[in-house]
């Protein structure tokens, strides 16, 4: 077994790999590789337990979204949830959606997703696979530091906010004499006891038993619009996965509501366009940025919920449009009048078995701990993804009862020649779009190994012709974007620009190698 924290170099393995964000998440995927189990399986286990031992960035209240190559094809999992039945933009005090409370909460997704992943493709007992998170969650763990990082600066910004609604959110994870200090010890039996719940119930207590209950009788008692009535009516979806083709490859995302298409349609357009052979030049980060922008208003102006609303997917994936989209960037950066990024907070996983199999998985409680409501005696923690939906009446994207927002939150994968080469993602809110195209392109272009294409510095445009760059990147070359006319500044939190995994696979030789984030307390775990 090889467990390689922040490597410089990538992980080599044969039989069993997982990749993520935190050390022992990615080792309870393991062990279920270990005991007979396959991708999926390390995948939902990895999952599960990254609820409780990264609670700043996911957890059982949120959505998650699945690419998989098993059986020999690609499938795709839509398990974000909709807007529950009250809740209408007639609904918002002041017309305005906040980001705390109960208004942005969504029906959570996350545990129906693991559960459907596990009907369908699942190997060992779902009780098995969810046993390592129950026991961190019974037994306590020590915070890795970026996550002990991103709770202290929780609770910080909690503390300000003086909401009564968040009482119990301090009650679970800011009890007294707990300090999220790197070491310091958290266990939540409540978040335990929910897990059994689930496990044995394989998901559905959540949905129409006690959990469900729990949840209904705290939204009425606080003024929450979530019902067991939209838990119960809540459905993950089996998708068609999308892509288009760059460098003799085929990249792969989720259709909307998922913002996929957006490093898709970049991708799309960079295709078409040769980047100078070398990687740390203005030219080749000037095009890159260029790309993203004009991607990103397409998809700020057509992501939506296609139940509710028509994603013109064809034309936006058509290499006619990639053409007219290209011939807009010139030696200047344009101000691409769209909306601006905002912040998210996400974990993101890949595991590979030995059959061939591979999972790329994304699950978010979004804005680190999401809405801040947590329903008393479960340590379920409820996302605020409705913060993503529009305000305005006559946008694809429009709040409206029953309809899932627009979401941040894409897994990623790779195919050469209809073969799966492997999972890849980054996690960031709209930062992610953004680090899908920057890892591959460094991969297919510039030939990088998964853990160069991950540690290479990035950038990211954040509105108009404004531009963050890690401080990596070097003054020269900030200097020759502002001269092209991008508004540069240095960001020194390296959590600003997304942290990803990667896990590929040599066709020739079946060997798996991986690379973790540096910008996280990544680790790969194989075998």
């Amino acid at each position: 077994m090889i467990l390689s924290a922040h490597p410089r170099s990538p992980v080599y393995a044969r039989r069993g790999m997982v990749a993520t964000s935190q050390p022992l998440a990615s080792q309870a995927g393991l062990s279920m590789l270990q005991a007979g189990g396959n991708a999926v399986d390390a995948a939902i286990a990895t999952a599960a337990a990254l609820t409780v031992l990264e609670p700043t960035s996911n957890g059982i209240g949120g959505d998650n979204f699945a690419l998989l190559w098993m059986d020999g094809e690609l499938h795709g999992l839509n398990a974000s949830g909709a807007a529950p039945a009250a809740l209408s933009l007639d609904a918002l005090p002041g017309g305005t959606m906040p980001r705390h409370g109960w208004l942005p909460v969504t029906v959570p997704g996350a545990v129906r997703g693991w559960a459907d992943l596990h009907t369908r493709f699942g190997r060992l007992p779902f009780a098995q696979v969810l046993a390592p998170a129950i026991d961190y969650a019974r037994h306590g763990f020590p915070l890795s530091p970026v996550v002990a990082h991103n709770w202290a600066r929780a609770i910080q910004i909690y503390s300000t906010l003086k909401l009564p609604i968040l009482d119990e959110w301090f009650a679970t994870f800011a009890p007294p004499g707990f300090v999220p200090r790197p070491g310091a010890v958290w266990a939540s039996e409540p978040h335990a006891a929910t897990l059994e719940r689930i496990a044995a119930s394989t998901g559905q207590d959540f949905y129409e038993g006690e959990l469900a209950a729990r949840i209904d009788r705290h939204a009425a008692e606080t003024g929450g619009l979530l019902r067991a009535s939209d838990l119960a009516a809540h459905r993950s979806e089996w998708v068609q996965p999308i892509g288009t083709d760059y460098r003799g490859h085929r990249v792969w995302e989720l259709p909307p509501n998922g913002q996929g298409v957006t490093a898709l349609i970049a991708l799309g357009i960079l295709n078409g366009l040769d980047l100078p052979d070398e990687r740390a030049s203005v030219e080749s980060l000037h095009l890159q940025i260029e790309a993203i922008k004009l991607a990103f208003r397409e998809a700020h102006t057509h992501v939506a919920d296609p139940h509710y609303a028509e994603v013109p997917l064809e034309r936006l994936l058509s290499s006619f449009h990639h053409d007219v989209l290209r011939s807009r960037i010139g030696e200047t950066a344009l101000d691409p009048h769209t909306d601006s990024p905002g912040a998210g907070g996400t974990v993101y996983l890949a595991t590979a078995d030995s059959d061939g199999g591979m999972v790329s998985f994304i699950q978010s409680n979004y804005m680190g701990f999401g809405s801040g409501v947590v329903v008393p005696g479960t340590g379920i923690g409820l996302h605020n993804r409705g913060h993503n939906f529009s305000l305005d009446p006559q946008h694809p994207n429009a709040l409206e009862p029953g309809k899932r927002p627009y979401h941040t939150i894409i897994p990623g994968f790779l195919t050469r020649d209809g073969a799966p080469v492997g999972p890849f993602g980054v996690m960031g809110g709209f930062m992610q779009p953004q680090g899908h195209v920057q890892v591959i392109v460094n991969a297919l272009r510039y030939g990088l190994n998964p853990q160069q294409a991950l540690d290479a510095p990035r950038w990211q445009w954040l509105d108009g012709r404004r531009v963050e760059v890690e401080h990596a990147l070097g003054a020269g070359l900030s200097r020759e974007l502002a001269a092209r006319g991008h508004v540069v500044s240095v960001q020194l939190d390296p959590g600003a620009f997304g942290r990803g995994q990667v896990i590929w696979r040599d066709p020739q030789t079946g060997v798996l190698v991986g690379g973790t984030e540096g910008r996280a307390d990544g680790l790969i775990a194989a075998f």
